[in-house]
């Protein structure tokens, strides 16, 4: 993928990929592995240096859905 906006703050290519990871935020939720924080992930695809971005709260049942997967 190609943007205009997106340069690599180590190589400055402007191609990456986009993608996303999910994480566990607390003792709780690494008890029970319930994984509430999602973070978007920018790779360049010239380096592989990764930004990654704080994502918004999903849907109530996005989230029981992750739950029982």
């Amino acid at each position: 993928m190609s943007t205009s906006k997106y340069k690599c703050t180590k190589c400055r290519n402007k191609k990456y990929k986009p993608g996303e990871i999910r994480a566990a935020g607390g003792f709780w939720q690494k008890i029970f592995d319930i994984q509430d924080k999602k973070f978007i992930t920018i790779s360049c695809e010239k380096c592989g240096y990764t930004d990654m971005y704080l994502a918004k709260k999903g849907k109530t049942a996005e989230n029981i859905l992750d739950f029982f997967t």
